[in-house]
């Protein structure tokens, strides 16, 4: 018998997808710092609208996959914000999971890898009902079908801009693939989210996060 008391939600992230569209809000749109926790309240109320049924929804399981530097390659700068991130996800309950980057470029394959992995062992385990993708990249097709073909739900979190030299979309493919997909940055007009969404920035402390 399936429980229908509370829809389980993981949220796998794409680490430099998501840390670019931080970028974007807190630099060219400054409103300030897209954070954890109320944005995982917005993926909880966004799936109340598609999943129903349920009495609960809860993010149980969150893991970050980004490729990483060694120190040596690293600016002073760019370890204090790997620190201030780190913390961020932990506060958050978010798992970080950090590859070692080559040192002959900036390929991140061994990420998108371990994102995967990670995915497939929750969702087969059972510990989900839902999986969010946070991220816009078609290399992820196979999985949503894999996840799908075991009774997991999948949601494409995404963000769509463009400003300057920035910019962020979703591939078609992973577009068309998935049960859901919500753009991130329409919430910001949405009559029902819009306030949410408001809420899931907040004014950095310039001795942390400038």
């Amino acid at each position: 018998m399936i429980d229908k008391s509370l829809c389980r939600i993981g949220v796998f992230y794409d680490g430099s997808y998501f840390t670019y569209a931080r970028r974007y809000f807190y630099f060219d749109r400054k409103i300030g710092w897209l954070d954890f926790k109320p944005f995982h309240g917005f993926l909880e109320n966004y799936i109340r609208t598609k999943e129903q049924g349920y009495t609960h929804y809860r993010v149980v399981y969150g893991a970050w996959f980004q490729g990483m530097f060694g120190a040596k390659q690293a600016e002073e700068k760019q370890l204090r914000t790997d620190r201030n991130l780190y913390h961020d996800l932990m506060h958050a309950g978010i798992d970080p999971k950090f590859m070692p980057m080559p040192q002959s470029g900036a390929n991140e394959k061994g990420a998108d890898v371990a994102l995967a992995i990670d995915a497939m062992q929750v969702g087969l385990e059972g510990h989900i009902d839902i999986a969010v993708l946070v991220t816009g990249d078609a290399d992820f097709v196979p999985l949503v079908r894999a996840l799908m073909k075991r009774g997991v739900r999948v949601v494409a979190a995404y963000f769509e801009y463009e400003e300057g030299e920035h910019k962020s979309f979703i591939n078609e493919r992973l577009l068309n693939v998935c049960n859901y997909v919500v753009n991130i940055n329409e919430m910001e007009k949405d009559k029902d989210f819009k306030a949410i969404f408001k809420g899931m920035f907040r004014k950095a402390d310039e001795n942390r996060d400038a």
